[in-house]
């Protein structure tokens, strides 16, 4: 969970500078961002998998926060995860051929 926190302190911290990024730093940018959707569909798949309470909280909890930036609201975050290491192929491809 901490590493999930640190990734997004890291990510959060500079995608603002995006588009003034170096390559190198882009690249770094990009990599970080696959890494920390990767962790957190592996800690969501756990979650799921759990009979913990507070594994179950932590669900609720995630689906409360994922219902307030405007997902709908049962949606399945398995689904939600996958989309975003799309959209990151996506980037990365595009960013490849230099239309990024």
């Amino acid at each position: 969970m901490s590493d999930i926190h640190q990734l997004q302190e890291e990510i959060y911290s500079s995608v603002m500078k995006f588009p003034y990024m170096n390559v190198a730093d882009k690249t770094e940018h990009i990599n970080l961002l696959s890494e920390l959707v990767e962790k957190q569909k592996v800690m969501y798949a756990r979650l799921k998998l759990s009979d913990d309470p507070d594994a179950e909280k932590m669900r609720e909890e995630i689906m409360r926060s994922a219902h307030a930036m405007g997902l709908p609201k049962n949606v399945d975050m398995s689904v939600i995860f996958n989309q975003m290491s799309e959209m990151i192929s996506l980037m990365r491809d595009q960013f490849d051929i230099g239309t990024f």
